[in-house]
């Protein structure tokens, strides 16, 4: 399934060529997100022939976001605005395309993607980039299920407007809970906020907590969960359970906001690339997989903060990486055909000078009967990964694309 450990195992090297007719691309990003559309926009500067796919609306979630003020460069702007001028930036690139479909799973072979839609056919390119996001956890309580789309509601500024002037509540005590609160007074008659923490201790931003405790439509209830949600065609009235006397009191409410976290919508891609225990896809600092060629950028990864900005710095890294991958690979595999004679490769850090001093007279060494290609680590570090290497100066020799041998060599 990997290219250059294919080589190794004698597996032709042109079988990533007999493909079948799909559509080609230089990359695929999956998702529309600010990460997504931000690996668009730097793809299509690079003139990547790039196809972005997104299911729902372009820029996810941050469209639900009635006012963003922490985006460099944009004191006040709502969300849809935001993503609106992300989008027309990517899409000023002729090279950059956009579907909208669903993506049904990923594949690859060789070193070729294959990525599969549900409406539009099958795409191929050897690089991929995830934008997956995220979306909201359940708690799986009784009638959360039943009540969802009816009285039950995920985002304040999606299904606010249906809860004008009524008495709601709100479960959570994050940034996001917090802040969806504040926005939802503006709406309703009041908003109550269920924390699980004693009185006075919220998990949001300072600046979000105090302006919660001094808006007057505000109210709390401390060291509280949510038990059961309770209603005949409407959510009527909620079950609440307090967690130090445990004691269980049901409370009228016409309305309920649950912000409990988010989950990464990883799961189409869990047979694919590896996911930690959550669901979320870790990534290095080139924002690589553990599958070459494998991107994934924005809330689905691993992380500590998931912001506009911090997604959008994963977009613009995977594209700028991703698009050395590809030349670098393009690179090797010209360079490693089934005829292509003796050939041996020199990895090395231009660093440390003494190392470059060693590759000057290995090649003078081994010049004379193959052909000899620098590679330096710090910007050609795909086939000495591949090749499980760690130290430099190292070789690794071929002979009309097999792998004959690696070796180390020792600083005198």
């Amino acid at each position: 399934m990997i290219f250059f450990k294919g080589i190794t195992m004698g597996v032709d090297i042109k079988k990533s060529e007999a493909v079948s007719m799909n559509e080609r691309y230089d990359v695929i990003i999956i998702g529309g997100g600010p990460g997504g559309l931000t690996s668009a926009i730097y793809a299509g500067r690079a003139g990547r022939k790039t196809l972005l796919i997104e299911k729902g609306s372009y820029g996810g979630r941050v469209n639900t976001t009635a006012e963003i003020r922490n985006y460099p460069g944009t004191v006040r702007e709502s969300g849809e605005g935001l993503m609106q001028r992300f989008r027309e930036h990517a899409e000023s690139f002729p090279t950059v395309s956009m579907k909208r479909t669903t993506v049904t799973g990923v594949e690859k072979e060789g070193d070729i993607f294959t990525v599969h839609t549900r409406r539009r056919g099958d795409f191929q390119a050897p690089c991929v980039i995830l934008d997956l996001g995220t979306r909201p956890r359940v708690l799986g309580i009784p009638g959360e299920e039943e009540f969802a789309g009816h009285g039950v509601a995920y985002c304040a500024t999606c299904d606010g407007e249906f809860f004008k002037d009524k008495e709601i509540y709100v479960l959570g005590a994050g940034d996001q809970a917090i802040e969806e609160a504040d926005y939802l007074t503006r709406l309703v008659k009041k908003a109550t906020v269920i924390v699980l923490h004693e009185e006075g201790h919220l998990d949001c931003n300072e600046l979000a907590a105090q302006k919660a405790f001094g808006n007057p439509k505000i109210n709390f209830v401390w060291n509280s969960t949510l038990a059961e949600i309770r209603g005949k065609d409407w959510v009527e009235s909620l079950v609440l359970k307090n967690v130090v006397t445990g004691e269980m009191r049901e409370v009228k409410t016409e309305g309920l906001f649950s912000f409990v976290g988010m989950v990464p919508q990883t799961d189409f891609v869990k047979d694919l690339v590896h996911c930690d225990l959550s669901g979320y896809i870790p990534v290095t600092d080139k924002m690589e997989t553990c599958i070459p060629g494998l991107y994934a950028v924005g809330d689905c990864t691993s992380k500590f903060l998931r912001q506009i900005v911090t997604s959008a710095a994963d977009g613009a890294v995977a594209a700028e990486a991703s698009g050395r991958y590809a030349s670098e690979l393009e690179q090797i595999r010209g360079i490693l055909s089934p005829d292509s004679g003796k050939a041996v490769f020199v990895f090395y850090n231009p660093y440390h000078s003494e190392e470059i001093e060693k590759v000057t007279k290995l090649e003078k060494k081994l010049g004379a009967s193959q052909k000899v290609y620098r590679q330096d680590i710090t910007r050609q570090s795909l086939l000495y990964q591949e090749l499980g290497l760690k130290e430099t100066v190292a070789a690794a020799y071929y002979e009309d694309g097999q792998l004959i041998k690696t070796e180390r060599f020792q600083q005198s």
